[in-house]
């Protein structure tokens, strides 16, 4: 990995880990949350409806470091249902970051942003989690109670709003987590729109 600006130089793995490190989160609840994201230069965010395409070798190294850092992250449930998200599976993904969970969990749980939790709840990302990384479903109050229900069976399940889902109500859920990490193109627009 090159780093462009300043410098131009190579960075170790610890270097750039250090460049994406989350700042001192101070006495809960202190929080961040990071987008993250690609684009083509036309701004597209996704190749034939997938966002996979339009990163390369080094993307998705950034991806898994990032990852790494986070104790959660953060998807859109569309963006769950078209790249087909599983679980974090530290042994086969990530392996060159694991060195960033020391002291914590092998691996962060996925946290998926439904309105009207229109998910595929016998999925590996809600009945395939491992224990140490339940996912956790933030949904709404008007989403269907048997299908909140149904979801708490294989995942933690959060009601943040009435019809909507309240990002802010959603992120104070979180007391324990401090590095919260979005990923894909509307979540993170809607995380940098209601959450500041």
């Amino acid at each position: 990995m090159r780093q462009v600006y300043p410098g131009g130089s190579a960075l170790t793995d610890a270097a750039l880990a250090a460049l994406y490190a989350y700042p001192d989160q101070g006495p809960p609840p202190g929080r961040w949350v990071r987008a993250n994201m690609v684009a083509s230069l036309d701004g597209a965010a996704t190749i034939d409806g997938r966002a996979r395409g339009l990163s390369g070798e080094a993307d998705q190294q950034v991806f898994a470091m990032l990852r790494a850092l986070s104790d959660v992250i953060l998807v859109g449930a569309g963006t769950a249902r078209a790249e087909h998200y599983g679980p974090v599976r530290p042994e086969s993904e990530g392996l060159r970051w694991a060195w960033l969970r020391d002291g914590r969990t092998p691996s962060a749980p996925i946290a998926v942003v439904t309105r009207a939790l229109d998910l595929d709840l016998a999925s590996p990302l809600l009945a395939g989690a491992p224990p140490h990384a339940q996912t956790i479903v933030i949904t709404t109050q008007a989403a269907p109670a048997e299908r909140r229900a149904a979801a708490a069976r294989t995942a933690e399940v959060i009601v943040a709003g009435e019809a909507m889902v309240d990002v802010v109500a959603a992120l104070e859920a979180f007391t324990l987590n401090h590095a919260l990490e979005a990923e894909g193109f509307l979540l993170c627009r809607y995380v940098r729109r209601d959450a500041g």
